[in-house]
């Protein structure tokens, strides 16, 4: 389908297509459409002085996996992740109670230098982009937080029909912070997933330096699971910045809590699970090949490329196969195959009506409708998201 490829002179990175592009791009968006009631979208530099990783702990705990480079004297490293980043953005002014929860959403690009033999296609790379976000809330407030961070990856999971594993990963051998907090933060996430109600089992040891946290394993069409959700509370962060907020009592010095929370994770991951789950048959409204146009004869051809253009001006990947070397018939199966989920044929009886003959890409033939009715048609199908959108039209 040429959605994307690999190439030795920037292993590890991803380039896309535009038909990967376009998969990738829907996938933003539609993270993004689902958490804008909720949260507010930052943007974040991509590299940073060295001294903010000290801060972080993760020049400590983590320098194996950053990339890092100097610049006039200073050591500075490309951001493996965003949470040291939304921490300056807390605390670069005075903060109350009244913005707590404060919720920050960014999807900027990260870099990590795993080992070129953990390299494995789009499941492991160097250069990656998650739906990524940081709640700064009170103690009193994460029991609330964490069981929405749950229900959203549900009603997410949801929609594209994945079955998931959730494990509570728990303290590891080198660690920040006291045991006694630590304790205390694996009861918190143990409670909300008791209470969300889902089977879940323990990796003990496999938290982050920082933080326990529940990680979510997706399963793809081969049996095989992928971490790619993750919701971690950390009470380190906000003491290595020293993150205070003024609290009810008007004391200045009460502390956040940070949750990092990721449910589609790594987007080159979830695609990667995808396009497995799918076997190319994407769904229509993240499918890179939604419409073909398929004249009937040559005298329709500009006809064709009208109707083309409509679907194109109403938002879908549409193309139309102008090869007067083939047959109607070899159009249609070529059509079928590369799995466009419509193809719609056009002759003379469909241009003078100003109509389109539908048909998918299983064959189930949706008959004569007019091109403004079949617009309409697929709008509807496309935002509703559902996995059968071929069989419901």
């Amino acid at each position: 389908m040429e959605l994307f490829f690999f190439h030795d002179l920037s292993p590890g990175s991803c380039f896309f297509l535009p038909k990967g592009a376009f998969i990738y791009n829907t996938l933003v968006e539609f993270i993004k459409e689902h958490m804008k009631r909720d949260f507010q979208e930052v943007i974040s530099p991509n590299i940073y002085n060295n001294k903010l990783w000290e801060t972080s702990g993760h020049r400590q705990h983590y320098s194996g996996q950053m990339f890092t480079f100097e610049v006039e004297k200073e050591i500075f490293a490309l951001k493996p992740m965003n949470c040291p980043g939304h921490c300056l953005m807390f605390s670069h002014r005075p903060r109350s109670w009244r913005e707590l929860p404060l919720r920050f959403a960014d999807f900027g690009v990260l870099h990590r230098n795993e080992v070129s033999g953990d390299l494995t296609g789009l499941e492991r790379v160097r250069r990656f982009q998650q739906d990524d976000a940081h709640i700064f809330c009170s103690i009193e407030q994460i029991t609330h937080e964490i069981n929405s961070c749950l229900e959203f990856l549900h009603t997410v999971y949801s929609i594209f029909g994945f079955s998931f594993q959730l494990c509570l990963s728990t303290r590891p051998e080198k660690f920040l912070g006291d045991i006694e907090t630590w304790n205390f933060a694996e009861k918190q996430l143990e409670a909300s997933l008791n209470e969300f109600g889902k089977p879940w089992k323990t990796s003990p040891g496999e938290g982050t330096f920082y933080g326990p946290k529940i990680d979510i394993k997706v399963q793809d069409a081969n049996g095989k699971y992928h971490q790619c959700a993750t919701i971690q509370l950390d009470f380190q962060l906000p003491l290595q910045f020293n993150l205070t907020y003024v609290g009810k009592d008007g004391n200045d010095t009460a502390r956040p809590v940070i949750i990092h929370r990721a449910i589609l994770g790594s987007m080159e991951r979830i695609i990667a699970v995808l396009k497995e789950n799918y076997g190319g048959k994407w769904p229509l409204w993240l499918s890179p090949q939604q419409v073909m146009i398929v004249p009937e004869c040559p005298t329709c051809k500009d006809y064709a490329w009208q109707v083309c253009q409509k679907f194109a001006e109403a938002g879908f990947m549409v193309d139309v196969d102008l090869d007067n070397n083939k047959e109607l018939n070899e159009k249609i199966t070529n059509a079928q195959l590369a799995q466009y989920n419509f193809i719609m044929v056009v002759g003379e009886k469909e241009k003078a009506a100003e109509s389109v003959n539908v048909r998918t890409r299983e064959n189930k033939f949706h008959g004569e409708m007019t091109v403004h009715q079949a617009i309409n048609k697929l709008q509807k199908l496309k935002t509703s998201r559902s996995l059968e959108t071929e069989r419901e039209s």
